[in-house]
């Protein structure tokens, strides 16, 4: 495999992580969502607005770059209690089972261990495949979360954890 470059992320790189997550999204939601959730959640979640403002609420977004192309991001951030989030993690689809992912979620741990936190959460969709991946990547199962994002749509979640 090509080299992986991780790089951190900045507002310059909003209209990217846009971009993104439009190529990313409809393949990796579109059997799990209707077209109407999946739609009013890329507007929640990847507007240039929205993702903004997570920059401004100290989300720390990463790009991963293979053959100078931008190829997937990650976004964390501590949540309390030197407990860390993992908000996003995304791949694209040509790109995906080369292990791109698992070196994002490993920076993330290293960038985690560095901060002395104990543990690394993540929320997944219950009917998600990346599921698997995650226990397999040590995350555990630890409740279930139904979050309504408005507008009669929920998240039906699993919140899942890896001890550090």
């Amino acid at each position: 495999m090509a080299d992986i470059i991780i790089r951190t992320a900045t507002k310059e790189d909003v209209n990217l992580i846009n971009k993104l997550a439009n190529k990313i999204w409809p393949v990796t939601y579109s059997a799990i969502l209707s077209e109407e959730q999946l739609q009013y959640m890329m507007n929640l979640i990847y507007s240039e607005s929205s993702l903004q403002k997570q920059f401004d609420e100290g989300h720390n977004f990463l790009i991963a770059e293979k053959d100078n192309n931008s190829v997937a991001f990650a976004d964390y951030s501590l949540l309390k209690d030197n407990i860390y989030k993992l908000h996003k993690i995304y791949v694209l689809p040509n790109q995906q089972g080369k292990g791109i992912g698992k070196i994002l979620i490993d920076y993330v741990i290293n960038v985690v261990e560095k901060n002395k936190g104990i543990a690394l959460v993540l929320n997944v969709n219950r009917n998600n495949k990346a599921k698997q991946v995650y226990e397999h990547l040590g995350f555990k199962i630890i409740s279930e979360e139904d979050i309504d994002i408005g507008n009669g749509f929920f998240m039906n979640d699993y919140i899942m954890e890896k001890k550090i």
